[in-house]
């Protein structure tokens, strides 16, 4: 006869969850390293597997094919991390320390601030993505899913912008989001830094001032 007073093991979702976790964000990484070095076709699923150190299926498991790798690559890169990715926006400290500014000029050097580290971690990433998309149906759909993700981020601080009174008179949130999307873009930043070799305070101090002057009521 079995003894039912023994306590039955108890199932750890959290402790699975969270090596669940871990496991994908390995992967993550591994992928963005190959993407890095070998582009999107060397970096082929069997390599990345390999430099995960998991197993074919876990690749597998961990985003939906190697469309989906380079696009959790990505969110990874803009988050500063694959364990930041899965923070909101809005939670990460460097974008809550934004909102929470009062002061509309100092809240565009703050934005401002944190565009050489975007651009630096996730810049040779996007260039992959661009690079493959000419013959990749699913690469083309991330871009445009990547566009209308900053965009939406973007609509979303001018509209904060303008919540507090502090556009220019005649600028609505929607034409904003715009200035700021255009005056922020990937190729302003790589065009002044890397070609034009502007040093990093010397773009976001440009950068800064230009918001500014575009957006704010005097």
């Amino acid at each position: 006869m079995s003894d039912s007073s023994t306590p039955k093991r108890t199932y750890d979702a959290a402790g699975r969850r969270a090596k669940a976790e871990h496991t994908r964000n390995r992967v993550i990484e591994a992928a963005t390293r190959l993407f890095l070095e070998r582009g999107y076709a060397g970096a082929t699923i069997p390599a990345i597997a390999a430099e995960a150190g998991v197993a074919l299926q876990t690749v597998y498991r961990a985003a939906p094919g190697k469309a989906g790798l380079l696009d959790a690559a990505v969110q990874a890169a803009v988050a500063g991390g694959a364990g930041r990715a899965q923070v909101p926006v809005e939670e990460r400290p460097a974008i809550s320390t934004i909102i929470d500014e009062a002061d509309p000029r100092r809240q565009l050097e703050l934005y401002a601030a944190t565009q050489p580290g975007v651009w630096g971690r996730v810049g040779p990433l996007l260039r992959v993505l661009d690079a493959a998309a000419a013959s990749e149906p699913d690469l083309q759909r991330l871009q445009r899913e990547h566009a209308a993700t900053r965009r939406a981020g973007l609509g979303r601080f001018a509209a904060l912008l303008e919540s507090r009174g502090a556009l220019r008179p005649g600028l609505t949130a929607d034409r904003a989001a715009d200035i700021i999307w255009t005056l922020c873009a990937q190729a302003n930043h790589d065009a002044l830094v890397l070609g034009r070799g502007w040093s990093v305070d010397e773009y976001v101090a440009w950068l800064a001032r230009t918001l500014q002057d575009a957006l704010l009521a005097d």
